[in-house]
């Protein structure tokens, strides 16, 4: 990513007919090339297997904060270390994102996608013991995928997200449910054939990819009749708000998901619509105004 990143500058100098030297870029320039990204950079461009129909011009606000973010860490790093004496990216904001409404999944949705996997085969077990874990962890499809045996601690019920592969490139242990950790100990017997340290693994004993998962996931969401867009992070976001839901707190949220500072889960501490309706009745201040016509009126002694 951060050769991508830095390849598009480099197009876009070259485009411009600018001397690509690191004194060359000024905050200026790098204001041009975000409003380069959003309304001339073509998407998909050089990519093999894309239709013509979908390279358009102009990449989402996502997809240019994502590719200025390297750049940004790029020039961070050249005044740490003394090639320049000034961050060109240090007074340029991100660009506004459009905020969409999260959706997550209902404790129904949850009930009915847990129970499609068959679970007398070797494949439809180890997928309801993944889709277990994603919600019992919080944890992110790749972080989960890549346990290895050593990584669990069944006794307790925890399991260690190593620094490799978390995100943040923070280890850190996640506490499990007694049930989700004999989940893991089941699974762990039927795979002990393969005589591998991965937990998850395909029918023939190698590592489970996160494409492959995917694709199993979506089957079974259309098998459990459920209108939502099937992806493993929606897990994730499900977790994370049900946790809040149920009285957790954004503290303890944080450090379960791997978070060092607390307004990284702000995207996960939305509410749910169905929580939103319960405290709107509860708390409307029409109860105080409708309050005494509801009363049953009296006619009789």
């Amino acid at each position: 990513m951060y050769r991508e990143s830095y390849r598009y500058l480099c197009d876009f100098l070259a485009e411009q007919k600018i001397e690509r030297t690191i004194t060359g870029i000024t905050p200026d320039l790098l204001r041009s090339f975000i409003a380069w990204l959003l309304h001339s950079k073509r998407k998909w461009d050089e990519h093999p297997h894309k239709n013509e129909r979908n390279m358009t011009l102009g990449l989402s606000p996502v997809t240019v904060n994502t590719k200025f973010g390297k750049l940004r860490t790029l020039f961070t790093f050249l005044e740490d270390e003394g090639y320049i004496d000034k961050n060109p990216c240090a007074k340029i904001r991100k660009v506004k994102e459009p905020q969409k409404e999260m959706k997550i999944m209902s404790t129904d949705d949850l009930k009915k996608l847990l129970a499609v996997p068959d679970q007398r085969t070797y494949a439809g077990f180890r997928d309801y013991v993944i889709m277990n874990v994603l919600i019992d962890s919080f944890a992110r499809i790749n972080e989960v995928l890549t346990l290895k045996v050593n990584d669990v601690e069944l006794v307790h019920g925890s399991i260690y997200i190593n620094e490799t592969i978390a995100k943040s490139r923070r280890g850190r242990t996640v506490p499990i449910q007694k049930r989700t950790a004999r989940l893991i100990k089941e699974l762990l017997k039927e795979c002990a054939e393969f005589e591998t340290d991965y937990i998850f693994c395909t029918n023939y004993g190698g590592p489970l990819s996160d494409d492959r998962f995917r694709d199993r996931l979506k089957k079974y969401v259309k098998e459990a009749g459920l209108q939502i867009r099937a992806h493993p992070h929606l897990f994730r976001h499900t977790s994370a708000t049900m946790f809040l839901e149920n009285g957790g707190s954004e503290r303890y949220l944080a450090e379960i998901m791997g978070h060092s500072d607390l307004r990284m889960v702000s995207k996960y501490t939305h509410l749910s619509q169905r929580s939103i309706k319960e405290k709107h009745e509860q708390f409307t201040p029409m109860n105080n105004v409708i309050s005494g016509l509801q009363k049953e009126r009296k006619t009789k002694r």
